[in-house]
């Protein structure tokens, strides 16, 4: 018997801008869209929280940031790893190494980490998975942090971001070279997940084409899913704002809203 193939779709920045989401409201109302990774330090979290408690359907978690966005700690908590202004850097690389070599900024971290856990749990709301902005946590001292403190939080599920090189290029989009070493490199997450007890979707998308999930990539996908569970992941938004056009200026957020209202459940 063929293995069954199945797929949920899902939004991040959930909570970032209102425009954010409005597009998430509306995606889970008249589209596919099931679940999204809340921004607890987000400028619209509370109205992400206040639209997620009228959406009873919509299955939430949530998206750690621990690069490029606000902490939930604040600068002096955290002077090894913010910048003065209280948020983390943009530069993943720089952050990466500090984050393995320094046991200052691994203190740090694991403070952060659970300061935004506890400020997801306030929220009130089920706390179905947990993922990183920018999949900060394919670093295996990120991932390692936000499963043994997500655990004490009730964490049963996380993103393992792994795309397969095999699907991209039946979708008419060779693999790089860079996504064959960060495909095999998920492994390592995938492991520290079903070491700790974790589930996990077979097969995540959303990387290569990140911010560009158009309508027509989308039936390119649906057309070539490999066998076993699927998670496709956008960035929707009703509109590019200010703070998306500043960064994010070259994600397609309306077309990516299209693309989930074009998909029926």
């Amino acid at each position: 018997m063929p293995e069954p193939r199945s797929v949920v779709f899902s939004a991040d920045d959930f909570g970032l801008t209102e425009s954010v989401n409005e597009a998430v409201e509306i995606a889970h109302r008249d589209g596919c869209l099931t679940q999204a990774s809340l921004m607890v330090a987000g400028d619209a979290a509370a109205d992400a929280v206040a639209r997620a408690r009228r959406l009873p359907g919509l299955k939430t978690g949530l998206h750690l940031v621990l690069v490029e966005g606000a902490s939930v700690s604040g600068h002096e908590r955290l002077s090894h790893i913010t910048q003065a202004d209280g948020r983390f850097g943009s530069d993943q690389a720089r952050l990466g190494v500090r984050y393995f070599f320094s046991a200052a900024a691994r203190r740090e971290l694991e403070t952060e980490i659970r300061a935004q856990f506890e400020a997801y749990r306030a929220t009130g709301l089920d706390l179905h998975h947990a993922d990183c902005h920018k999949h900060m946590h394919l670093h295996p001292t990120v991932a390692a942090l936000m499963i043994r403190v997500g655990r004490e939080f009730g964490l049963r599920r996380i993103r393992v971001p792994a795309e397969p090189p095999a699907v991209l290029a039946a979708c008419g989009t060779p693999a790089r070279m860079g996504d064959l070493m960060l495909y095999r490199w998920s492994s390592l997450l995938r492991w520290q997940a079903r070491r700790a007890g974790l589930a996990t979707s077979d097969h995540v998308f959303g990387i290569r084409w990140s911010g560009q999930m158009t309508r027509a990539r989308i039936g390119r996908l649906l057309a070539n899913l490999p066998p076993g569970s699927s998670e496709i992941y956008f960035h929707p938004a009703t509109r590019q704002d200010r703070e998306l056009a500043r960064l994010m200026p070259d994600y397609r957020h309306r077309e990516e809203l299209d693309a989930l209202l074009s998909v029926s459940r």
